[in-house]
């Protein structure tokens, strides 16, 4: 009895009361929410010959949408990845009037409908808009544009960094960096070598959770982006234009490629996580 008791606990058993009935309902939960939908779009690509499925996923109009979605969604990413630092750095440090509202305005992209976003950023970015009559007669255009896209994702994909960064700046010792700068380090060899390192695991992190969100994203792009075949057609719309036009086998192949491609890129994120983890407790 002792024996199995010692088994159990060295298998990670013994510290969740249950674990028979929670692996259970975990597994079925996986497999009605995830496993099974995401079947399905194989499933359905499978009717399709190997030459009709590489002519539905290589179209020149597909691989444009392609080059758009995933283009705009990194950009828009690394744009996070470095303003969301500079976000959660002054939220954190700083303390000024407001500072609570500009807190809880971070978090407005989680709240707001998609729809309302998207209309949003294109009536102020429209020609007629409040910034766009300012910047289309300096040649900026950003409404209707691929610009416009990376804008959207930006908006969509900005709180994921700051929330993700935000704890760890908050759990930092400042007697490190007091101990750095006794030791003669200057400011910005304690931002680079001490503060950087250890809060590089969660900035990556949080340009995998804005990376992931562009690129699904959907409805606060499809009002400001023009939506012009070989030009601002993102590929999530191009699924939606397929379906309508009833080619459910096209629309079904391309998601497959877009599901691929995003589990290729999170995977290849996640080990340089865990990567960096490792990098930063040496």
């Amino acid at each position: 009895m002792a024996r199995s008791l010692k088994k159990s606990h060295a298998a990670g058993w013994g510290n969740l009361p249950g674990f028979a009935p929670t692996m259970g309902y975990t597994l079925l939960c996986l497999l009605v929410v995830v496993l099974v939908p995401l079947s399905t779009l194989f499933f359905k690509a499978a009717t399709l010959s190997w030459d009709e499925f590489v002519g539905a996923v290589a179209a020149p109009r597909v691989l444009a949408s392609y080059r758009v979605t995933f283009g705009a969604a990194l950009l828009a990413a690394l744009t996070n990845a470095f303003f969301g630092v500079i976000v959660a750095w002054t939220l954190v440090r700083y303390r000024f009037p407001g500072r609570r509202i500009l807190d809880a305005l971070v978090d407005l992209p989680f709240a707001l409908p998609t729809a309302v976003a998207g209309i949003t950023l294109a009536g102020i970015f429209a020609s007629n808009g409040l910034l766009g009559k300012v910047l289309e007669p300096l040649g900026v255009k950003v409404a209707f544009t691929p610009v416009g896209i990376w804008l959207a994702m930006v908006f969509i994909g900005l709180p994921f960094v700051v929330r993700t960064v935000q704890p760890v700046l908050e759990e930092f010792d400042r007697e490190v960096e007091e101990a750095a700068a006794c030791l003669g380090g200057n400011r910005w060899q304690i931002c680079t070598r001490v503060v950087f390192p250890l809060m590089f695991p969660a900035v990556l992190t949080g340009f995998t959770l804005a990376f992931a969100r562009a690129v699904g994203e959907y409805g606060s792009i499809v009002f400001i982006a023009g939506n012009m075949p070989m030009v601002s057609e993102i590929t999530p719309l191009l699924i939606i234009t397929k379906l309508e036009q009833y080619d459910y086998a096209g629309a079904t192949a391309v998601a497959v490629v877009m599901l691929l491609v995003s589990f290729m890129l999170l995977l290849v994120l996640n080990l340089l996580q865990k990567w960096s983890r490792r990098y930063a407790e040496q």
